[in-house]
């Protein structure tokens, strides 16, 4: 496995790069993201990290700029129907912190967007991956995230639901405004896409 490839970009065009190491040239797909990272970086040193597919007839190799886009990538192929482009398609147009909102909000219109992605795809997406991201959005946070001063911390749901808004890039303010006038009662993963729906419109 190839874990990582440090050398130096020789080419960079929308979709793929080239990088040379110890002169071999390396090519790799990459997110629209990725690119836009790297693109005026050309005759510099770079470092990427890979994903290899082995197929039949061929090895292909995925960059990725950060380990957020990689752990993403990972998860995305986990799905049925969805291969190594079609995640770097959905990656080319949401963020990791992105695309876990739409997971988590169950925003099967926005993941559908991306290109060769149809509205089944993004169901699927949805319905396999939501469980796996309340899991790691919804994992304890640190002591001093709950010991913040909020008006309504006496609800442990509603204290986790904040710590995960806040994970997922909101600042408290606007997570515990989101959070408002939702019933403490419910369970974390039903609270966490009502807040959504309200920070996403």
């Amino acid at each position: 496995m190839i874990y990582h490839l440090n050398g130096t970009l020789e080419l960079c065009e929308e979709g793929s790069c080239v990088i040379d190491c110890g002169g071999v040239g390396y090519k790799l797909s990459v997110s629209d993201s990725t690119y836009s990272s790297i693109v005026g970086h050309v005759g510099e040193k770079m470092k990427l990290l890979t994903y290899l597919q082995v197929r039949e007839d061929a090895f292909e190799l995925y960059g990725f700029k950060t380990n957020d886009e990689l752990s993403a990538f990972k998860l995305l192929i986990t799905v049925s129907g969805v291969g190594p482009k079609a995640a770097m398609s959905i990656l080319s147009i949401l963020t990791p912190d992105k695309l876990s909102m739409a997971i988590c909000g169950e925003d099967t219109k926005t993941i559908a967007k991306a290109s060769g992605v149809g509205a089944k795809t993004a169901a699927r997406v949805v319905l396999e991956l939501k469980d796996k991201i309340a899991k790691q959005v919804f994992a304890p946070s640190d002591a001093s995230a709950m010991q913040s001063p909020i008006s309504f911390a006496k609800s442990s749901n509603l204290s986790e639901a904040l710590d995960a808004l806040v994970v997922l890039g909101y600042s408290r303010p606007e997570a515990q405004r989101a959070l408002s006038g939702i019933d403490p009662g419910l369970d974390v993963t039903k609270i966490i896409p009502l807040a959504l729906s309200k920070l996403m419109k």
